[in-house]
């Protein structure tokens, strides 16, 4: 039987982090890559020594050559310059521009078929280079964005109400950074309305502190960015594609005239199965919801074509 396997672009903490869960969880050989070959090969080694303890037999590997990449069902581009405090995503842009190109290319030339999620900021436009430069068509190319805003606005519900996170249900759609859209009129607990449990102002600082969120764990860890949340979300996204599961993840997607959109990345509800993304799902949004998603989509596209 042919293994199934994921390469994850760039050892740094989001990505050794996506690898540590997915060989915990068994769902696919793992392969390390980045520039600093010896950072990948150190990382995977140390991951394989915990096996016997974890009770994990899947195999990490660690390199700088895409050769060890091939026959990979889905790429993890996690490769780019760290934001630093002070910087925004948009600050990234052309620093990362080139680094993701590169990676796209050469990782898309060793696995014509499988499926690339992005993880590198600024996200959206980041996932545009992608599917650029590795001629993929869309459905094979998306970025992690929707998962992680979402799972941070349920998080702070949940410890507003003093709830499970779990009982928690919440969806960010939109661009991945302050023009995100969190949809409140959606949100709710073991299906009771969030609005029916919160006043509004409350729901609204939630939804501020959901926007400001990397930046907070930013500001806390001074010399570094969130990885903990990220890697959960990314390996959410992977096992769906690696397990076929048909999930409705709100994902950054290039859109093609879906919600009046059309010419840029940007998050929204897509069922994501081995094919990567087989449907766009397009849902009723209130006045203001459309309004917030058109100006993301705006963002969105200014960034594309300042690239372009």
């Amino acid at each position: 039987m042919v293994r199934r396997k994921v390469t994850i672009v760039g050892a740094g903490n989001v990505g050794s982090s996506v690898a540590h869960l997915l060989a915990l969880k068994e769902l696919a050989d793992v392969v390390m890559l980045d520039v600093a070959e010896g950072v990948a090969k150190g990382k995977a080694l140390d991951m394989y020594h915990s096996s016997p303890i974890e009770g994990f037999s899947t195999g990490v590997t660690g390199t700088g050559d895409y050769e060890d990449s091939a026959g990979s069902q889905v790429g993890v581009i996690c490769a780019g310059s760290p934001r630093k405090p002070g910087m925004t995503r948009e600050d990234l842009l052309r620093v990362n521009a080139s680094i993701v190109a590169s990676v796209a290319e050469k990782f898309a030339e060793n696995s014509p078929d499988a499926v690339i999620i992005v993880v590198t900021n600024p996200l959206d436009a980041m996932a545009y280079v992608a599917m650029r430069a590795s001629g993929f068509s869309r459905r094979r190319v998306m970025g992690m964005a929707g998962v992680l805003d979402s799972a941070r606005l349920r998080s702070f519900i949940a410890l507003e109400l003093g709830v499970s996170p779990a009982d928690v249900e919440a969806m960010v759609l939109g661009s991945h950074g302050d023009s995100m859209v969190p949809l409140i009129s959606r949100a709710n607990v073991k299906g009771i309305p969030i609005t029916s449990l919160l006043p509004g102002e409350k729901i609204d600082t939630l939804v501020e502190r959901t926007r400001n969120a990397g930046a907070e764990v930013l500001s806390l860890l001074k010399t570094g960015s969130a990885y903990y949340a990220p890697a959960s979300s990314v390996v959410e996204m992977v096992e769906a594609v690696l397990q076929d599961q048909k999930k409705i993840l709100p994902c950054s997607i290039y859109l093609q005239g879906e919600y009046g959109i059309r010419g840029c990345f940007l998050g929204v509800p897509v069922k994501l199965g081995s094919g990567g993304v087989e449907e766009v799902l397009e849902i009723d949004l209130t006045r203001e919801e459309k309004k917030l998603l058109m100006s993301s989509a705006a963002a969105s596209k200014k960034l594309i074509e300042s690239l372009d």
